[in-house]
Formats: structure tokens, C-alpha cells, sequence
């Protein structure tokens, strides 16, 4: 798998993810990050635990001038403020300025609650559940040193030491496994993948290790091990780095598959995993990180903690029922709100957890908007929205007043051009026409660029 583009991150004065706007309105994150010249040292191989091999990385020469004002022009690009950011994160390209101004708003904060990051809802979690439970370690490329690629891990090393939160080689089949045993005699390791693309070199640790053994041993052998990272489309980032595997892990017994959305769901979700005694796959998504949201006193609670397997309804409706994980959970919020000024009214599912699915909270809403719209950002063939559809035939079909709608990823590897990649995954004016089809008030099928 070829590896340079994300791996190839400049040191830049420790700066965190920095936003990298697009015409169309996506937001991608560029990161600076060590140089290529960092090293492992044999004095930092000597200090390592058995299980810490440390990368003691050398100090980065100096950059380039190119590359220097290369990376003051995103740093100037951020400066443009919270405004600028949270218009473009909202599709304002799309619908114009009053309209982006009125989704802001939209998610104005009451005096009861604060907003926060999806990247701090992951953060606080860690901290907190290392901090109650001394089993709990961290284990993955740059998660000490460097604070971690995205800096989920910030601050955790210099909290917990370098026995609890261990920086990896790039050897995903090594760490994987490595945790896998430590989860084997009790211990209950967060392995980190810099991108879910890499867990393929891990597969085998994943699926036949860690999904498998409780079944295989009769119940005697519990593994509480939790796999998390990005996945899914970020931005310009090619085909091998930008694969959705919710239906990959979702379709192997024993592992339970997690996609956060909100800040709530990062945290609840996150603590939910580590704490529980199988397998966890927990899916997290690159451009939400920098994403705020509103979060109340009871999710700021140390003993916040969400259920797995439940679904959330973001958005009460009786028109049509519109599924989505991740990402697309603000696609499709967006999409009600533009379907509530033509008239219909939409319910918005946030799924949550992908495996086990929340069939019940499905079919029931179904059942009283009596259409379907499934939204991912997956391939169409044996995906969660299939999954879904088969799903509602089986128990509902008789309250179907029209066909269900699946909207996907294109069935090809992710194109790299932009304007191509944008046409490659789900946009909002997709699921805005899927949703008029089952009502029966538009028939267009073709996709804009």
C-alpha cells in the first residue's frame, strides 16, 4: 500500500490539524507533523519496555522557505475566524450566505451547555478512562511523542509516561498483534491506526484474533481491545486513503463497530468501547475532528458513558425516514432542512453503532413515515445501507408507501481530482432528491458535479 502522502508531515512550531477549504465546500485537514528525518536512536531503543519501542525521533532539519510559507499561508487561512470555518463546514457554497448564517445559528448554545470538538471529546475520554482504570494504554504510530497525528493523544504522555501511552513503529501488523495478547491477559490496550487504510495491514489480528477467540474458546478468553482511528473520504487524498470500512468490520461476528458523529457521540461512544469486554472497531472521521458541537453537564460527566447498539433520532420527522453514520449525519440534517421548506418532513437517524444494528429504532420509524432513505459514504455492493434495506423488507415492507432509496459511494476507487472526488461520495442535493422520489415529488436521477 503506498504510504507517502500521509506520512510525509512537516514539523511546524507543534501546530495542531489545520483546515484546507475547497471551492465546493469541503474541508480537509492538513497536517504539519515530524520530518522524514527523524530517526530511532539506539539510546532510545535501550530505554524502551518490552512492550514500548519507543521512536525517539532526532531533531528535524531545518525546511525550506517554500515549504515554510507554504505552511504560513494555512495558518493565515485559519485566522479568518470561526465564521468563515463553520460557513464552509455547513454547504453555504450551496445555499448562500443568510442561509449558512442560519445553520450557525441554528446551533447557537444555551447557557446550559458548551461547545466542544470532536478531537477534545475523543482527548477527555482517553484521559478519563486511562485515569480510572490503570489496565487502559494507548498504543500506535506518533501517539506519545508527537502528541498523536490528529493530537487526539495530546497531553497523555506526559500524564500517563511511556509505559502507558506507547509509541509504535509503522507496523501495523506488529502493534496490532501486540495488543491483541496484552487484551488476552487483561489488560485493555486503545490501538490507534493513523488511518483506517492501514488496518488492513492488521487484518488478520482483527478478525481471526481478537473477533474470533471468545467464541472459540467458550467464552474463556475475553478480548477487550479497542481499534480506533480515522475512516473514510477525507480530501485529495487518492483511493488507498480513503475506503469507508463500516461494512468491512460490520459484517464479522464479534467485533462491535462504532461510528461517532457529534461531540456526545465521540465521547459516549469512545468510553462505551474501552470499558467493554469484546473487540471494539470505532470508526472516527478526519473532518469532524475540528468540528464543534453543543455538549450538556451530563456529557461532561466523568461517568458519561453511551449504549451500544442504540441509534439516535437527530431529527424527529413523518415523511420519510433518512438513515446515516458519521459524516453524513450532517449531510442528511442538512438535507431536512432544506426538504421542511419544500413541505416534507424528515427524520434524520443517526445510526451510531453499525454492529450491532439498532434494527428496532429503524423499523419503528419506518413504520410511521412509511418511506426509506439510507446514506453512506461506502461503496453500494453488500453495504450498511443494504444491510438496512433488508433489514426494513423483512419486517416493515407492508408499511413501504414507496421503493427505498440508497445513496452511496460511487462504485469505483476514489478518484483524486477534485471535482471527480466530490462526485465519488454522497453531496446534500443527493439526498434531497432521493427524499422528494419517495414522496413522489421529483423524479431526477442525475447527480451535479
Amino acid at each position: 500500500m503506498h504510504r507517502a502522502a500521509p506520512r510525509q508531515r512537516q514539523e511546524h512550531n507543534g501546530e495542531q490539524a489545520v483546515p484546507h477549504r475547497y471551492t465546493d465546500g469541503r474541508v480537509s485537514t492538513q497536517r504539519g507533523g515530524c520530518s522524514n528525518s527523524g530517526s530511532i536512536t539506539e539510546e532510545g531503543m535501550h530505554k524502551s519496555s518490552p512492550l514500548n519501542p519507543t521512536l525517539k525521533r532526532s531533531s528535524p532539519n531545518g525546511s525550506t522557505l517554500s515549504r515554510f510559507l507554504f505552511w504560513e499561508l494555512y495558518r493565515e487561512a485559519d485566522m479568518l475566524g470561526v465564521l468563515r470555518r463553520e460557513v464552509a463546514c455547513q454547504g453555504a457554497h450551496a445555499w448562500g450566505l443568510e442561509q449558512g448564517l442560519r445553520v450557525i445559528a441554528s446551533r447557537a448554545l444555551s447557557s446550559s451547555a458548551k461547545a466542544m470538538t470532536v478531537r477534545d471529546a475523543l482527548n477527555s475520554a482517553l484521559d478519563e478512562e486511562m485515569s480510572a482504570d490503570p489496565k487502559v494504554f494507548v498504543m500506535g504510530e506518533e501517539v506519545g511523542e508527537y502528541q498523536g497525528a490528529y493530537k487526539i493523544t495530546k497531553g497523555l504522555l506526559d500524564k500517563y509516561g511511556p509505559e502507558r501511552v506507547l509509541d509504535a513503529p509503522i507496523t501495523e501488523a506488529g502493534f496490532a498483534g501486540i495488543g491483541v495478547g496484552a487484551a488476552y491477559y487483561g489488560l485493555r490496550p486503545v490501538i490507534e491506526f493513523m488511518t483506517f487504510n492501514f488496518s488492513m495491514q492488521a487484518i488478520d489480528h482483527i478478525i481471526n484474533s481478537a473477533a474470533k477467540s471468545n467464541y472459540m474458546s467458550s467464552g474463556q478468553i475475553s478480548v477487550p481491545i479497542v481499534f480506533r482511528g480515522p475512516d473514510g473520504a477525507a480530501a485529495g487524498v487518492g483511493a488507498q486513503h480513503s475506503q469507508c470500512y463500516a461494512a468491512w468490520f460490520g459484517a464479522c461476528p464479534g467485533l462491535k463497530v462504532l461510528t461517532p458523529y457529534s461531540s456526545e457521540d465521540a465521547r459516549g461512544l469512545l468510553k462505551a468501547a474501552i470499558r467493554d469486554p469484546d473487540p471494539v472497531v470505532f470508526l472516527e472521521n478526519e473532518l469532524l475532528y475540528g468540528e464543534s458541537f453543543p455538549v450538556s453537564a451530563e456529557v461532561l460527566d466523568s461517568s458519561f458513558c453511551l449504549p451500544i447498539g442504540k441509534a439516535k433520532i437527530e431529527r424527529e420527522g413523518k415523511d420519510v425516514t433518512i438513515t446515516a453514520f458519521s459524516k453524513m449525519v450532517g449531510y442528511a440534517l442538512q438535507a431536512g432542512d432544506i426538504l421542511a421548506k419544500e413541505g416534507i418532513s424528515a427524520e434524520v437517524i443517526n445510526l451510531r453503532s453499525i454492529r450491532p444494528l439498532d434494527r428496532a429504532a429503524i423499523n419503528a420509524s419506518v413504520r410511521k413515515t412509511n418511506r426509506l432513505v439510507t446514506v453512506e459514504e461506502g461503496f453500494p455492493q453488500h453495504g450498511v445501507g443494504a444491510e438496512i434495506c433488508a433489514s426494513v423488507l423483512e419486517d416493515s415492507f407492508e408499511y413501504l408507501d414507496a421503493a427505498v432509496e440508497r445513496i452511496s459511494g460511487a462504485d469505483v476507487p476514489m478518484p483524486y481530482a477534485a471535482n471527480l472526488e466530490r462526485m465519488a461520495v454522497p453531496q446534500v442535493e443527493d439526498i434531497v432528491r432521493a427524499a422528494k422520489r419517495t414522496c413522489y415529488r421529483s423524479t431526477a436521477l442525475a447527480a451535479t458535479a
